[in-house]
Order: C-alpha cells, then structure tokens, then sequence
C-alpha cells in the first residue's frame, strides 16, 4: 500500500512494530511528531478529501484501552469490552459514524499492541465468568492486517487466556492470517453481511456481498467460530423481498449449524455525528430520508414503526438468533 504521508510519534518510532510496518508499505514523506492528536484532531480537515488518499499515523497507545461495550451490542457474555488498536477504516460506507466522530480520515496505528493484550490480561485476572472483548468498532479488525500484522501477533497472547473471547468484527476478505494457524477456540470471525444491492450503494470499496461468503465457507471449513452481524439493517425500497431473497441466500451458503452467534442492529448515530455525516456528504441524503430524530436520546434512528416492521420480518425470516 503506498501513502503520501507516514507521521510517527517520536516516543515509538524505535518500536519493532513501527519499524516492520515501514517495510511493509511505500510512502514519500516521513514525518515525526510528538503527539498523533496534532495530525488528527484539528477542526480545519476535510474528511472527503482526505479520505481520496489517506495517510497514516504511527502511534503509541498511552490510555484507555478498553471501554465498555454498550449493553445492547453484546453476544451473551456477562462482561464485555471493545478496544481499537486502529483508528478509521480503509472502506467508505456512506452510513458510517466515524466520518462523523472524526475529523480526519487518515489512518491511526496504535503500535504497542503487547499494552492491549496485557490490559486485557489484568481485566480477565481471577474472574470466575466469561469475557467478551470486541475488535473492529473504530476501524476494520482485518482490513489492514497485511500492514499491520497486529493480529498475527495479537492472537498468539489471546489465545492463552482461557476466560475470555474475542470477536473479530469485518467486512474484509483479507483472511491470511487465519489461513496459517489452528483455529482459537476464543476467538469469533464476525462478518458484518449486507444484500448486494446495499453493498453496492452504500459500502463503497467492501468486498461483494459474495466475496464474504466465501471467506466464511473458508473459515468454517476450516474450523473457526462465525459470527453473523446483519447490521445496519436498512429501509430500503421493496426491502422485504430485498431482505427475504438476502436471508435465504446466506442460510442456504452457510453451515447454519456452525454459526456461533446472530445479530441484527439498525441504523443509529449521536445527533452530533449525524450532522457532521450529512454536512460532508449532502449528495448522499438518500440513505436518511427515512430517519428520526430522537432528540430526548440525542441519537438518529430510523423510525420505530419501521424499526417494529423490520422486527417482526427478522423474526419470520432468519432461522435462529442468539
């Protein structure tokens, strides 16, 4: 992958991590700074532009590094936890809440990947119950993998601590990395499937809705855990045909009986982010004609009469949901 651009931390640019993610890529400028925040976080970037050729931004992660998961975006596990070791995704769905959470649509890379795995090491210290522990809610978990080799190196730590899971979320087919090693027992590949017709008008540079099957039929046969995340689920015209032939398509392709987990989720953003999203993509309102602002939330949804109405055609049409 080639970049303009490579910024650097000053504090981690002598890190392996740093350095063998140099050799994988090309770039024309390399630039240090003493803080990654000084590259992202100005106000005065245009995320649209950006996002045509992003750079990247080497940096070391020196706070927070698992946060709570909300409780409704969960998969069974009484304790659970997200954590992003990349900030921004190299996809561009036009529904996504990052474009509006923000300000710059170049790549962040978290370099001391050990600090995450030992974080979670004392978070999962002499707890009697299971946790869950989510990758890929501020980027892409494998979209990035063949730069970054953080879960190459991530995974081998992981897998030695017994009580707790790990989810994996994508919409990438860069699948490598499991191609090499046994399948973890704690660990779950979860997809996030769309119909191809919403692939193609809203998730701009994803793998087709095929591609991603066919990841998971390789995945399964070789013996890793598969999750389905059939979010957001989208008001789209005739959707439930759209989503009938859609739920048919992926139950007939899949090992059902292997399938470790289901999830449907709706469109939902913070206010804030909402407009930020529609003030940098104004020819792309389509997508929100059919939202609600619930202002004693804060949040935009859609509707709940068709909220209610894609419920009740989740419930009919997909086999099972855990």
């Amino acid at each position: 992958m080639n970049f303009e651009t490579v910024y650097i931390e000053e504090d981690t640019r002598n890190d392996k991590n740093t350095i063998d993610i140099l050799g994988r890529i090309k770039f024309k400028n390399l630039i240090y700074c003493n803080s990654y925040s000084e590259i992202f976080n100005p106000k005065n970037q245009n995320f649209r532009i950006q996002k045509i050729k992003p750079n990247i931004i080497l940096a070391k992660k020196k706070k927070n590094f698992l946060m709570n998961t909300p409780k409704n975006f969960t998969i069974g596990f009484k304790e659970n936890y997200y954590f992003s070791h990349m900030l921004n995704c190299i996809y561009d769905c036009k529904y996504c809440f990052l474009q509006g959470m923000f300000n710059s649509a170049n790549f962040v890379v978290f370099t001391n990947f050990n600090d995450f795995i030992n974080e979670i090491k004392k978070k999962a210290l002499n707890k009697s119950h299971k946790l869950c522990f989510f990758s890929g809610y501020d980027c892409d978990s494998l979209a990035l993998e063949r730069i970054t080799s953080f879960l190459k190196i991530f995974l081998k730590s992981f897998k030695k601590i017994n009580n707790a899971y790990l989810e994996i979320r994508t919409k990438s087919c860069n699948i490598e990395v499991f191609k090499n090693i046994e399948p973890i027992e704690n660990v779950i590949i979860a997809y996030s499937l769309s119909p191809e017709i919403l692939v193609k008008t809203f998730e701009q540079k994803t793998p087709t809705l095929k591609k991603r099957i066919e990841s998971i039929k390789f995945l399964q046969d070789k013996g890793w855990k598969i999750g389905l995340r059939f979010d957001p689920l989208i008001d789209y015209s005739e959707n439930k045909l759209i989503y009938e032939n859609f739920f048919n398509y992926i139950f007939s392709e899949v090992q059902v009986e292997k399938i470790h987990s289901v999830t449907t989720g709706f469109f939902r953003m913070p206010n804030n982010f909402f407009n930020k999203l529609v003030s940098i993509r104004p020819e792309d309102s389509l997508i929100f004609n059919k939202l609600n602002k619930q202002n004693s939330h804060k949040n935009v949804d859609q509707r709940k009469e068709c909220q209610e109405e894609l419920k009740k055609f989740i419930k009919q049409n997909i086999l099972f949901s855990n």
